[in-house]
């Protein structure tokens, strides 16, 4: 078994606000991601995709069509957005870089034909990260 991974990178801002709590309660829990207005991050995607190389072309999967994917089904939808209030699939979510690599998750699964997705990995900062591996 050989994993293939390939990481991009976007910029979006979110809050960490859950509507069930009061305004102390979610900065006692979130901190400063809590404020009403948000912040943003640098954040850095890694898709792996597990398989056996085909023996016609020595590759699991075509990075160029990876790239793509990510690019069309993430990349467009989240690049310079507020995740809380401009991504469709993101509405009703805290934007937790646990929650975003579940979803992104869901998103890329059905589209990765070749090999299997193996994991999903968000940075939100160079120090933290989530990884979901459904």
């Amino acid at each position: 078994m050989v994993y293939l991974t390939r990481k991009e990178h976007f910029c979006s801002s979110h809050r960490l606000f859950n509507p069930k709590f009061t305004e102390e309660e979610n900065l006692a829990l979130y901190g400063k991601c809590a404020y009403a207005n948000g912040h943003g991050h640098n954040y850095e995607i890694e898709v792996t995709v597990a398989g056996d190389p085909a023996p016609e072309t020595g590759m699991i999967m075509d990075l160029k069509k990876l790239a793509n994917i990510i690019d069309a089904e993430i990349l467009e939808k989240v690049d310079h957005r507020h995740l809380n209030f401009d991504v469709e699939f993101l509405r009703g979510v805290i934007p937790t870089a646990e929650n975003l690599a579940t979803i992104f998750w869901g998103i890329l699964a059905p589209r990765i034909t070749a090999g299997k997705l193996y994991c999903v990995r968000v940075y939100e900062t160079p120090n933290n990260f989530a990884e979901y591996r459904g």
